[in-house]
């Protein structure tokens, strides 16, 4: 069947066509994306503007129309930390159901979590051992481990690249002072969850998933994502200790000359780095592979485990 995911992230409205069945690696077809940055788009009280609402609504709109095009059988839409936070998020919903004609469905951290981790664990297989696995996004901070399918533990924090940019860093280039206090915020927040993780043993094999990890691991010497997926790309913690204080000195146009950073994510990468940084060193890792699966396959493998058998 040909398959549609809608992604309604705090970054970017993202439209993933791709060709599926059951047992079989889902082959993409098709992507439509608009970065609208949700994230910042919020006010003094929580709440998308009503600026906001009507961008998100033709966006996706637009998306329907492109997955209308594609002949999708089926469209799976979803939202994650900025919708799910934002203070009028009922009025928001209703207002896209209404207009797009689309029901979202607001996932919460723990299953954005538990989605990512099934994503990583089928990309790398059983033979990975136990898994620790980061996902940085515009509004929150995944962390799962485990060695099933489903992880042994979950966790979401409000630790995204986006809101951390809006709340914290309003300089460009941000005030050293401003970068030191998110240093701050960020670790004490990591480090009340390390615990729980840390009591089920070391992991086997860390991964990094999301649009940061990867232009982190980018600026950093890995591949170019036109040398393909299963080139194996990696960040470390050395390099990106090294990355931080370079990234705080410059602008977001100063950012957008880095290899693989794009306009619309250059202000946000400094926040990212801090979150990469606080928690690789909190968690003891030394390197973290990058993982080209992330939320969207993971929704895909979901309902594509669902499906009957042909």
């Amino acid at each position: 069947m040909r398959l549609g995911v809608l992604d309604v992230g705090s970054n970017t409205v993202h439209l993933l066509v791709v060709d599926a069945h059951p047992g079989a690696r889902p082959l993409p077809a098709h992507s439509y994306k608009a970065e609208l940055r949700l994230a910042e788009l919020l006010d003094d009280d929580g709440a998308i503007g009503p600026a906001g609402i009507e961008r998100l609504v033709e966006t996706i709109e637009g998306a329907v129309q492109a997955a209308e095009d594609q002949g999708c059988e089926q469209v799976l839409p979803f939202a994650t930390s900025a919708v799910r936070e934002a203070s009028n998020a009922d009025t928001v919903l209703a207002k896209v159901k209404a207009e797009a004609g689309v029901d979202l469905q607001v996932l919460t951290g723990d299953e954005e979590a538990r989605l990512t981790f099934l994503a990583a664990r089928r990309w790398f297989g059983w033979s990975a051992g136990k898994l620790l696995v980061l996902d940085i996004g515009g509004g929150s901070l995944e962390i799962a481990y485990g060695i099933d399918e489903e992880p042994d533990k979950a966790v979401s924090l409000p630790l995204g690249a986006g809101r951390l940019t809006a709340a914290m860093l309003p300089g460009d280039p941000p005030d050293p002072l401003d970068v030191r206090a998110l240093r701050r915020h960020v670790r004490a927040e990591i480090a009340r969850v390390v615990g729980e993780f840390t009591r089920l043993g070391r992991p086997d094999h860390v991964v990094a998933t999301s649009k940061t990890f990867r232009q982190l691991a980018r600026i950093a010497g890995a591949a170019r994502s036109t040398e393909g997926l299963y080139v194996q790309r990696e960040l470390s913690r050395r390099s990106l200790q090294e990355w931080v204080p370079k990234l705080a000195a410059m602008t977001g146009e100063q950012r957008t000359g880095l290899p693989g950073v794009s306009e619309g994510r250059a202000r946000q990468l400094l926040a990212g780095a801090l979150v990469a940084e606080g928690a690789m060193d909190l968690f003891g890792v030394q390197a973290a592979e990058i993982c080209p699966w992330a939320l969207r396959e993971g929704v895909i493998l979901r309902r594509l485990d669902h499906l009957p058998a042909s």
